[in-house]
Parts: C-alpha cells; sequence; structure tokens
C-alpha cells in the first residue's frame, strides 16, 4: 500500500470534488455556453493550437476515439470547427477553429479568466502563488501517472486482481 497519509488523500479528493463543482463541471454545460467540458476544452486546445488533428485531440484530452469523432462533428454542424487537408498528407484532416469557434472560444477564455481572478481575489499574494505552484504539480502528476499506465496496460490489469 501506500506511505502516503490516508487523511492527506482524502483532504485533496475532497478538494478536488469542491473545485470540480465549483468549476461547473457537474453542470451539462460550462464556461457559459452550451456545450459540455468536453467540447469546451476542444475548442480551447485547437484555438492554442491553431490546428489539430483527431487523434492528436483524443490523446491529448485522453478520450476514446469514436467519442471524439462525434463531438467534433457536432462542432462542426454547429459552426465551430472545420476541417481542412494537410499540406504534407492529404488523408489527415486538420481541425481548425471557425470564426465563430475562434469567437465562441474568446468567450470561454474571458469567463476562464474572471472565474480565476475572482478566486484569487479572496487570497493574498503569497497564497495565490502556492495555488499556482500547488494546481500545476498535482496536474503535472495525475497526467504522467495517466501517460505511465497508457503506456503499460497490464499494469491497469495487475491492480484490479
Amino acid at each position: 500500500m501506500s506511505d502516503i497519509d490516508a487523511d492527506l488523500i482524502d483532504h485533496i479528493r475532497a478538494a478536488s470534488r469542491l473545485m470540480v463543482r465549483e468549476l461547473g463541471f457537474m453542470q451539462a454545460t460550462v464556461a457559459a455556453t452550451d456545450y459540455p467540458p468536453s467540447a469546451v476544452h476542444t475548442l480551447l486546445e485547437i484555438g492554442a493550437r491553431e490546428a489539430m488533428t483527431a487523434v492528436e485531440l483524443s490523446a491529448f484530452l485522453g478520450l476514446e476515439k469514436s467519442s471524439v469523432s462525434r463531438m467534433i462533428r457536432k462542432l462542426i454542424d454547429a459552426g465551430e470547427l472545420k476541417e481542412a487537408a494537410s499540406a504534407g498528407d492529404g488523408r489527415v484532416k486538420r481541425l481548425l477553429l471557425t470564426a465563430k469557434g475562434r469567437r465562441t472560444r474568446e468567450a470561454i477564455e474571458a469567463y476562464g479568466q474572471r472565474q480565476v481572478t475572482n478566486a484569487l481575489q479572496q487570497l493574498a499574494p503569497a497564497q495565490r502563488q502556492k495555488v499556482a505552484e500547488g494546481l500545476a504539480l498535482y496536474a503535472e502528476a495525475l497526467e504522467a501517472h495517466r501517460l505511465a499506465d497508457a503506456e503499460t496496460p497490464d499494469r491497469t490489469l495487475a491492480r484490479r486482481s
């Protein structure tokens, strides 16, 4: 078993659940949009990179390819995304934001900026820095664990046995 204090684990899990609720991820839609969290993240990440393929997006978001394909189709139908053939390989479709998608992304970014600013205003400057550092470390550790599990699928099965 782990050498990490069970109370610490419970405290972090409770804080994580509270954060998820306060960020609105328990709602059907988030960030003042009509979209679920996966679609909002899709618009943010494609916008940040200017273009991504469905395979890249699936890996980046940690979602099944079939789920990503359905979500992409909905965002294309909604006028948020468009597909373009890759310059290097015409069979590869790059996903790009449309003008509507860029406006939606800007609104999501503004919403997120307000949300974080309002929360940080509740803290002293030194506490703000601790939050930034702690969240970054925690998020990176979660990602590292997910990626390690993805590289060794037998680990997951071994833990269940």
